[in-house]
């Protein structure tokens, strides 16, 4: 039997971002099929605190998004789970520097298969179940889609597909499906890679004088899904004004 509940796919979803825009998009009524890669021990703490809250609610569905086949299985297995699916929230990211003079063949492979080609092929496979529920999708992209942040070439490349792809299924999906974005400043910290920005220039560039949080993407997200009714095609700046800067 179909959840009683609408059911949210959120990939990348174990820690930092995507555990908060899951804890978000749970509060708000959603069942949960939340994708992880490698942080098993942060996702089977995640879903604990779910279903704990209201069991049955979350379920872990562990995935390569670099790898076709998991990407092909994903929807379906999701589908076996709850019987429908309402949401898909295309979180999963890849995030490292690529400098001119040193970038790599499977440097360009990696990230965009996290930042672009999966999320395609998801949206393409989620698209009947999103069609029948009239559903949503909101990409994950970043400020950097549309300007260069240095030293990173192939990933702002990557997150300028994914915009495009966003304006692309708004037009492919509609009017069943409605297909945004959220484009996030600075919000966190990345882990394990150098700052590709420093505290001063956060403090200096963004029109808000300060850092924003996971939970403002979250939000974003929630409303996009939940309550933007006749907003598609869109790709919502969440950066606290550090567009507006160099």
């Amino acid at each position: 039997m179909p959840s009683s509940s609408p059911v949210a796919l959120v990939t990348g979803s174990a820690k930092r971002v995507g555990a908060t825009i899951a804890r978000r998009l749970h509060r708000a009524g959603f069942d949960l099929a939340l994708h992880y890669r490698r942080s098993a021990a942060d996702m089977q703490a995640l879903c604990a605190e779910l279903n704990t809250a209201r069991p049955g609610s979350a379920c872990a569905f562990a995935a390569d998004l670099a790898e076709p086949a998991d990407v092909e299985a994903l929807v379906p297995a999701v589908l076996a789970q709850f019987g429908r699916l309402d949401a898909l929230v295309n979180n999963a990211s890849g995030y490292y520097a690529t400098p001119i003079g040193a970038i790599q063949a499977g440097q360009w492979d990696d990230l965009f298969a996290a930042n672009a080609r999966a999320p395609l092929f998801l949206a393409q496979a989620a698209a009947p179940a999103l069609r029948a529920g009239r559903g949503a999708i909101v990409n994950i992209v970043d400020i950097y889609a549309e300007r260069p942040l240095p030293g990173h070439t192939v990933y702002c490349m990557a997150k300028a597909a994914l915009a495009m792809l966003t304006l692309s299924l708004a037009r492919e999906l509609g009017p069943d499906v409605r297909v945004n974005a959220v484009a996030p400043g600075n919000v966190l910290w990345s882990e394990n890679f150098a700052k590709a920005e420093t505290e001063t220039i956060v403090r200096e560039r963004t029109a808000l004088a300060r850092q924003g949080s996971p939970d403002d993407i979250a939000e974003a997200v929630r409303w996009l899904i939940v309550d933007a009714g006749y907003v598609t095609g869109q790709i919502l700046r969440v950066d606290g004004g550090r567009s507006v800067f160099v």
